[in-house]
């Protein structure tokens, strides 16, 4: 358990508590889990209004080519990460992956194209390994800068984009992934149309000192509700989105992880700039030819949530296992019990049934397709 006297406040921690915010330890941080209304009613205003997310613990970074050229600079984070960023589009960004030699995931992050440099968002408990990787990965080349004069958070939900629209009209021409400066109540901020909710949304980059004005005018909003941490998980569920440290890390890949989208074809065997990234000769040899164990949802039957770690078998005897679950817990949008996890490559088809160890029984489970809730980005 981490001291409190210990954690790290982000600008908003203040307004967390004039909020009634109950503040857990997350990531060397302390951070809402919830507020008054509690999870299930955060959950459902995020899917039915706008929630609103502090994300200030996430770690900023701006990456800038030496040489003034983005291709640079692209071309240099490339060979951290099995992504496409060369084709990255100025005002455009990208969900990536830092890999690790072995084709693990050291962190997953979003990266964007900001016309002269680079800006990489990146979890929390991974921020400061990732800023010194990137450091020696590509210190010849670019400045690498870890802001810690900005705040972050995400707006997410179907009354975002209206919500929004009333300090910039613009933002309504922004599809999923457009990146853009905007002022907001007179301060500048860097907007993304992106969220980890499987809602439409946008992440909002505020200068610290004007974190807490522009926050609380959002939330002064009648459609949107200030959220914590346990609404966060439950939508990310739902939408069958990994959590870093759950669901993906060190030792899992990403063709594990199913997620061979987040790496464009420029990249993989046969594309322009095939490979050159840490773990490429694992990762490749993955798409070719498959691996044991696959990312799969999860429907447990009945109303009793499976919680991350309990063991899935094939048989209702326990005498097979064959993987684990990774994420799990109540899904209020379904009204019923949801999870993620990862099981042997020959249990991994949808409908195919396991079972899931919980308190010594054998609970009848559904390997299922993700999402469980169908995104609404606005592409």
């Amino acid at each position: 358990m981490e001291s409190n006297s210990r954690l790290i406040h982000t600008p908003l921690h203040a307004l967390h508590l004039s909020l009634g915010g109950r503040m857990v330890p997350f990531a060397g941080y302390e951070m809402p889990v919830q507020y008054a209304d509690g999870v299930l009613k955060e959950h459902l205003h995020t899917r039915a209004a706008a929630g609103l997310f502090d994300v200030s613990h996430m770690g900023q970074i701006i990456i800038r080519p030496k040489s003034g050229r983005i291709a640079d600079a692209a071309l240099a984070l490339e060979r951290l990460v099995p992504v496409d960023v060369l084709g990255l589009a100025e005002g455009r960004q990208r969900y990536g992956l830092f890999t690790n030699p072995d084709g693990g995931i050291l962190d997953d992050l979003m990266i964007a194209n900001r016309g002269d440099h680079l800006f990489l968002v990146v979890n929390a408990a991974c921020k400061d390994a990732d800023f010194a990787h990137l450091k020696e990965g590509l210190g010849d080349s670019c400045d690498v800068t870890l802001l810690d004069d900005r705040a972050l958070i995400a707006l997410q939900g179907p009354h975002a984009e209206a919500v929004l629209c009333e300090l910039w009209a613009d933002v309504a021409s922004m599809r999923f992934m457009d990146v853009a400066e905007a002022d907001l109540h007179d301060v500048t901020c860097i907007i993304s149309r992106s969220g980890y909710t499987g809602e439409d949304g946008f992440e909002i980059s505020i200068p610290t000192a004007s974190a807490v004005d522009v926050t609380q005018r959002l939330l002064e909003h009648p459609d949107v509700l200030a959220i914590g941490l346990g609404a966060r998980d439950s939508l990310r569920l739902e939408a069958g989105l990994c959590l870093y440290g759950n669901d993906i890390d060190t030792g899992t890949t990403p063709v594990e992880a199913a997620l061979e989208w987040a790496i464009q074809k420029s990249r993989r065997a046969g594309g322009e700039r095939a490979g050159g990234f840490p773990g490429a000769d694992r990762i490749l040899a993955e798409f070719a030819g498959g691996t044991s164990r696959r990312r799969v949802g999860l429907r447990p039957e009945g109303r009793a949530p499976v919680r991350g770690g309990a063991t899935l078998f094939a048989d209702a005897d326990g005498t097979v296992p064959i993987g684990s679950v990774t994420s799990g817990g109540f899904g209020p949008s379904i009204d019923g019990p949801v999870a993620m996890g990862y099981v042997e490559t020959a249990h991994a088809g949808n409908g195919t049934q396991i079972f899931a160890e919980v308190r010594g029984k054998y609970l009848p489970v559904t390997v299922s397709a993700l999402p469980f809730v169908k995104q609404t980005y606005k592409r």
